[in-house]
């Protein structure tokens, strides 16, 4: 295994939680989400395991191993979920900021810089649970949010890459608001599916 892939121990790491930073609107995205698998898609998947229970043989029920794999797979996300809005921190983007805060680039900056070449390109810096590329949402800890950190108009970073090390210019920071994909209901969802016929 190389270097790269091994893990100091660190001694017990729930005894300090990370700071979860995240927007608004990323923390309400988790919540519900949160709220859907705990009200809606986690009572459908228990109904299905109810009514396949009650089929007989439950060694060779597809229906019952399915949704309880699932079941399990559902209860895992929503203690994942809880323990990331229990550590949440919120930062407003658009929350009124005085001197270097709001010229420089911290958590919640849309940030504009060119490469060496003049590509420009715009960047908003998000929480872990907010990436989104296609909206152009990096994380804060990811290798070009952390190189952009502190910086201001008319400064250069060096953003290292794992082909080599590329300067930026930053052309602008501001702060506004971030829209965050809304949480949508999964199209395969068990709460969305028909009922199942239940056994007299």
């Amino acid at each position: 295994m190389r270097k790269g892939f091994t893990r100091k121990p660190q001694g017990d790491e729930r005894a300090t939680p990370v700071k979860n930073y995240i927007t608004p609107s990323g923390l309400e995205r988790l919540k519900d989400e949160h709220r859907f698998l705990l009200t809606r898609e986690r009572p459908a998947v228990t109904e299905v395991v109810a009514w396949a229970a009650s089929n007989g043989d439950r060694s060779e029920n597809a229906d019952y191993q399915y949704g309880k794999r699932r079941l399990r797979q559902i209860d895992g996300r929503i203690r994942f979920l809880t323990k990331r809005i229990e550590a949440a921190e919120v930062v407003d983007p658009e929350a009124p900021r005085a001197g270097q805060a709001a010229t420089r680039t911290f958590f919640g900056a849309t940030v504009r810089y060119a490469n060496a070449a003049g590509a420009e390109r715009v960047v908003s810096i998000v929480g872990t649970d907010e990436v989104d590329l296609n909206r152009n949402h990096i994380s804060w800890v990811s290798p070009l949010g952390r190189a952009l950190m502190k910086s201001a108009a008319g400064d250069s970073v060096v953003f290292q890459l794992p082909g080599g090390t590329e300067y930026l210019t930053v052309l602008d920071v501001c702060y506004k608001r971030i829209s965050v994909e809304p949480f949508r209901e999964p199209p395969g969802s068990e709460a969305s599916a028909k009922r199942l016929p239940r056994r007299r």
